[in-house]
């Protein structure tokens, strides 16, 4: 079925601000509420949003392979539940009935009545996670803690351009943009000398990341290839993945981040399409040694994706201090997908599955603060005369993602999440 939303010629008869992340061939998937109603579906255009159960009810998607049940639900899990060509369909249908040469304009009244301000609605978490993966794919970000902890001769370990290296992480607790979280408390080993004592963690860090969601994979013990990745695919989101740095260090040998990582991780409330985001495509790195024949792959399947951090300090002062690029990932999203099932793992529908840490070859695109300021050596000087190691209690963590090509303008929205004192 061709992706006839992205249609770059396509114009909205919706009014969309100058530099909006959401023009016409946006629409990313989201669940909102107003007041005390039920959450429900949507998708985001402008500064607006639209009820997609309005639009249902209005008959709108009735040809559609969709209940009504499925726009009403509090995730999107029952409309991914659908599939690739089904979600492909409706996100072309509504780029039909908001496309200012559209067929729909003669129903413009009930179009207009589903359309809400985002500012006056609150956002949620857009799908129910089942299970969450946290890979380990960017090389510069590899290299840099590789470097910092182990041997700078030989940063990356003797695996990691062989396979897209991962570790099962919890979904419990992963929450949507703007819910506060406190600072985790957990075991801490200031030394080598002394032994280990229990408190706030001191060394609290950000992960700047993008994820994507999964549609219903294969069965239990079938796999997915890199060619089919992209069907199991529904789309991407901006993902912080927070980090307690002197737990991390204390615990992960020999099974990895268990409480360091396990407290929180925020994520943006818009889904954008795996198909919104083809115009976007490039070329990835050069993958050398070659790898094995099931991660081998066709075409361009790295996202030029524009991503930058932002700290905001109590005083409301706010500094960039990374600007990144998705585009530099080592592993691509179909090697990761086709490694995490190669052994017969079963993902399910609402998986989520993060990049890890995004850094480029530029202190300035570095995706944490452990490399920003390389384990505190470098301090970042704030606007109200502070400076951050770390993040510290009270900050807001600010992440924000945009592709642009061509005059079009595909955006995350953002991830803000504030740091309250450890309870």
């Amino acid at each position: 079925m061709q992706i006839s939303a992205n249609d770059p010629k396509r114009k909205s008869w919706v009014e969309i601000p100058h530099n909006s992340n959401f023009p016409i061939q946006n629409l990313p998937f989201g669940v909102f509420s107003i007041g005390s109603d039920n959450p429900k579906t949507c998708v985001a255009i402008g500064a607006y949003l639209a009820d997609l159960s309005a639009l249902a009810a209005k008959g709108f998607f009735s040809d559609l392979p969709f209940e009504s049940s499925d726009f009403e639900s509090s995730t999107l899990n029952a409309l991914m539940k659908k599939g690739k060509q089904a979600t492909r369909a409706l996100r072309n249908r509504l780029a039909e009935i908001f496309d200012a040469d559209g067929s729909f304009l003669d129903r413009k009244s009930d179009i207009e009545s589903a359309l809400h301000q985002q500012s006056d609605v609150a956002m949620h978490l857009p799908v129910q996670v089942g299970d969450y993966t946290d890979f380990y794919s960017s090389i510069e970000h590899a290299t840099n803690v590789g470097t910092m902890f182990r041997d700078p001769d030989n940063a990356l370990l003797p695996n990691w351009k062989h396979i897209p290296v991962a570790y099962h992480g919890r979904s419990s607790s992963i929450i949507i943009s703007g819910e506060p979280i406190h600072r985790p408390k957990g075991q801490t080993k200031p030394n080598d000398t002394e032994p280990p004592v229990y408190g706030p963690t001191r060394l609290l860090d950000f992960e700047l990341e993008m994820a994507f969601v999964t549609f219903d994979g294969k069965a239990l013990g079938d796999s997915i290839s890199t060619a089919e990745a992209e069907e199991y695919i529904f789309g991407m989101l901006l993902f912080n993945d927070w980090s307690a740095r002197d737990i991390q260090k204390w615990e992960y040998v020999p099974l990895g981040p268990f409480l360091a990582k396990n407290f929180a991780s925020s994520v943006s409330p818009w889904i954008v399409t795996l198909d919104a985001l083809e115009p976007f495509r490039t070329e990835g790195p050069v993958q050398d040694p070659k790898v094995l024949p099931y991660l081998e792959y066709a075409g361009n399947k790295n996202i030029d994706i524009k991503l930058e951090v932002a700290i905001e300090t109590p005083s409301g002062d706010e500094k960039t201090v990374s600007e990144s690029n998705y585009k530099n990932m080592y592993w691509n999203m179909n090697q990761q997908l086709a490694h995490h099932t190669v052994n017969g793992c079963n993902v399910r529908c609402g998986d989520m599955m993060a990049s890890g840490t995004i850094s480029g070859s530029d202190p300035s695109s570095y995706g944490s603060m452990l490399e920003i300021t390389w384990r505190g050596s470098k301090p970042v000087q704030m606007p109200d005369g502070t400076e951050r190691k770390f993040i510290n209690d009270e900050d807001s963590v600010i992440m924000r993602g945009s592709c642009e090509k061509d005059g079009i303008k595909i955006g995350f929205g953002e991830v803000r999440t504030k740091v309250l004192p450890a309870k």
